[in-house]
């Protein structure tokens, strides 16, 4: 009997790509290939890349470099590919800087995996960087029961994948192309399968997810404020999240599912990027502070409990002082219970890179070290607050001591106790007893029997 060929793939990024690398382990599952943690053991090794953050690109020719002097020393036969973002933006250019790679594959050709290898064991280099009219969702096939088992009780579930809406210094709309959205019912099938296969809660995501407008099982439009509602009935389906969304796709009933449904966790990512109206017209956000700010005071009132995350981006060209106070003063006002900052870095190919006022690494060194404070005064502040407090936790995961286990709160926390008897995919009643810089530790009330209930009082996010 043949051995089965081994598998390697390692994420960049975003949510998406975990969810795409595990998709593309599932594809080439059907082929014979199974997963192995260790690259040097990979008949093929693919490295699935992010092209958002600063120095993307260099990132993957530096891992590549590895990859090829590990081929070389063990003298190996390795398939390397290189899919994702930076895949779909450099193309073949990948290949004439790195020549070990065999295969370079763009986002929405994943289901084309099987064939394009055919091709590189019949000695050819490929590359499939386009955007095929076909939906590649109609052509990977579902996880197979122990592949769920072995993910864990959570799960990822895109359901809208690209971006029209061409922020001045993002690449999105250039690699992952125009919003498409997702059938309702294929949402709902795969949802349902990993139910039942033992998955307690589901993330949705997308580059843009609450601008998802999928075809409903009547024919008309569905926003992702009634998919959640569709989602939420289904039994055994304990936990509801998503992410990223974006402030002008945030309408009423969306946050009316805040409101109404128990397994809509109370926490949303909704990345801001600036508090400088100025500079949000500059970057295209077609947002300004007082809509954001608006939208918080909706959420809250729906939900009092809830807690907000977003992103920010420091030292966009042609920020002022006056512009970076605007963003403080935001971050204050609002009180994130966690955020991600970020200094503007150029992506070639977006407007934003030719601007003629590009700030120095010293300004915006500076300027990210003063909102990364406040931010983190935000955080701890929330953090401090979830003292004594009592959640339902999701276990998730072993923790590092023997009989710690390690779930997490309704907030995105990492929440450790130790439960005697209890194991991974089972829920906790958790006290709250110590706060530390990543994580909380909690004593185990008892099991829970209601899974919709995220805690015994509201909780708002506090002002640092």
């Amino acid at each position: 009997m043949q051995e089965p060929r081994k598998l390697y793939v390692k994420s960049f990024g975003c949510q998406m790509n975990v969810y795409d690398s595990q998709r593309m382990a599932d594809a080439l599952a059907k082929e014979g290939y199974v997963e192995t943690q260790d690259p040097a053991d990979a008949d093929l090794v693919i490295l699935n890349t992010c092209h958002i953050r600063e120095k993307a690109a260099e990132k993957v020719y530096s891992e590549l470099g590895r990859l090829r002097k590990a081929k070389q020393d063990a003298g190996s036969d390795t398939t390397i590919a290189v899919a994702g973002c930076v895949a779909q933006a450099e193309g073949a250019e990948i290949m004439k800087r790195a020549p070990v790679v065999d295969l370079v594959v763009g986002p929405q050709s994943y289901h084309r995996l099987p064939e394009m290898l055919e091709k590189v064991r019949d000695g050819k280099r490929v590359v499939d960087t386009e955007f095929p009219a076909e939906d590649k969702f109609d052509h990977l096939p579902a996880p197979s029961a122990a592949a769920t088992k072995k993910r864990g009780p959570t799960a990822f579930v895109t359901v809208q994948e690209g971006c029209d809406k061409f922020c001045t210094f993002c690449v999105v709309p250039y690699t992952r192309g125009a919003e498409v959205s997702r059938s309702v019912s294929k949402i709902v099938g795969e949802a349902r399968a990993l139910v039942d296969q033992g998955v307690r809660e589901i993330t949705l995501i997308g580059q843009n997810v609450n601008a998802f407008h999928g075809e409903g099982p009547d024919g008309r439009t569905w926003g992702l404020g009634r998919l959640l509602e569709e989602l939420a009935s289904i039994n055994g389906l304990a936990r509801l999240r998503y992410t990223t969304s974006h402030p002008r796709d945030m309408d009423d009933g969306l946050i009316a599912a805040h409101r109404d449904l128990p397994q809509l966790m109370p926490y949303l990512h909704l990345p801001v990027q600036s508090g400088s109206d100025r500079i949000l017209a500059a970057m295209n956000r077609k947002h300004g502070r007082d809509t954001y700010f608006e939208i918080i005071d909706k959420l809250r009132a729906a939900r009092p409990d809830i807690a907000l995350s977003s992103d920010f981006i420091v030292g966009f060209p042609g920020e002022t002082e006056a512009d970076f106070e605007d963003t403080l003063d935001l971050a204050r006002r609002v009180g994130f219970a966690s955020a991600y900052s970020f200094k503007y870095s150029i992506r070639p190919g977006t407007p934003a890179a030719e601007h003629d006022h590009q700030l120095s690494e010293e300004v915006k060194s500076e300027r990210l070290a003063r909102l990364h404070q406040v931010l983190e005064a935000s955080k701890t502040a929330f953090d401090r607050a979830c003292m004594g407090r009592r959640f339902d936790i999701l276990l998730e995961k072993p923790g590092r001591l023997p009989g710690q286990l390690i779930g997490r709160s309704p907030y995105l926390q990492s929440v450790v106790v130790t439960a005697p008897g209890a194991g991974i995919g089972d829920f906790v009643t958790v006290d709250i007893t110590d706060v530390g810089p990543n994580s909380l530790a909690g004593q185990v009330v008892d099991a829970v029997e209601d899974r919709g209930r995220t805690s015994d009082r509201p909780l708002v996010a506090m002002e640092a």
